[in-house]
This record gives C-alpha cells, structure tokens and sequence, in this order.
C-alpha cells in the first residue's frame, strides 16, 4: 500500500459509491489505474466491504446506549452470544477486560424500548450484572479507521 491508496481509501470512506473515473481525476491517476489499485485493495482484504450508513433517526431512533455485561462463567458466551446477535438494535458487541466481559452498543426509539431489551438481556442465563448508560449526543462516530501515510 502507498500514499495513492491512501487517498483512494479516504475517497471511498467519504463516498462509497464515488467513481473509479472521480476518483482518477481527484488523484491524477488514469481510470485503469485507479481499478487495477481498488481490485487489490479488494482482495487484500485492506477493503472489508462496501456499505451504507443509515441515518437513525430518520427511523425514529433516537436513543443510543452503551451496555455493560458480565456473566458468571464462560460456558454461557454462546447461548448469549447466538441471543444478541437476534437483536436488530445491538449494532455492536465487544468483548472486554476489566469489570465487565461485554459492551454492547444499543440503538433503539426510547426508553420503553430500550426496557423491553434491556429485560431480554437480563432474562438471559448467565447474565449476572448489567451497567446501562444513556449517550445524551455523538461526538465523534466515525465507522472505520482513518488511513495515515504510516500505514503505507
């Protein structure tokens, strides 16, 4: 990877759908090129995959909490890992060290349907304490890693 796939990668983070020919103008780099650069990108794994971003509140979405878990013992990770992977609102699952095995980052209408998972969370066996916090705004989201000239 150099300094051109670099500045294709931060193109395609801005605008996923932008042009094999936008992106050769932007960087002075002919169409072939820019395709040739992008379909190595694409099979070296450094691009995971084309998406989109949907805007949550436009789906009524307004609440987003992050959600600490701990279970009692290890033998309850799959059957709680199979349980939140069902839930359409969990965006994200981190395991942890420290005081908690898992955050979740949950992002639901309010708070009458943050209560009806958080109670399917709690139901699940093994789940021993939970830590809710309410995130009042977003400072910064950003959905994948900046590139930088040291990672060329």
């Amino acid at each position: 990877m150099d300094s051109l796939d670099i500045k294709i990668l931060k193109l395609l983070q801005n605008n996923a759908r932008i042009t094999a020919s936008d992106i050769s103008s932007k960087i002075n780099l002919s169409v072939p090129a820019v395709s040739d650069r992008l379909r190595k990108l694409d099979a070296s794994g450094v691009i995971e995959k084309y998406t989109i971003i949907i805007n949550a509140k436009k789906l009524n979405r307004d609440l987003t909490v992050i959600m600490f878990i701990s279970l009692e013992s290890p033998k309850y990770i799959n059957k709680f890992l199979d349980s939140i992977q069902k839930e359409d609102e969990i965006l994200e699952c981190h395991y942890l060290a420290g005081d908690y095995d898992y955050a979740l980052k949950i992002v639901t209408e309010n708070t009458e349907t943050l209560e009806k998972i958080l109670n399917r969370i709690k139901s699940l066996n093994g789940v021993v304490k939970t830590k809710t916090t309410i995130s009042l705004s977003t400072i910064k989201n950003n959905y994948s890693i900046m590139p930088t000239e040291d990672d060329c």
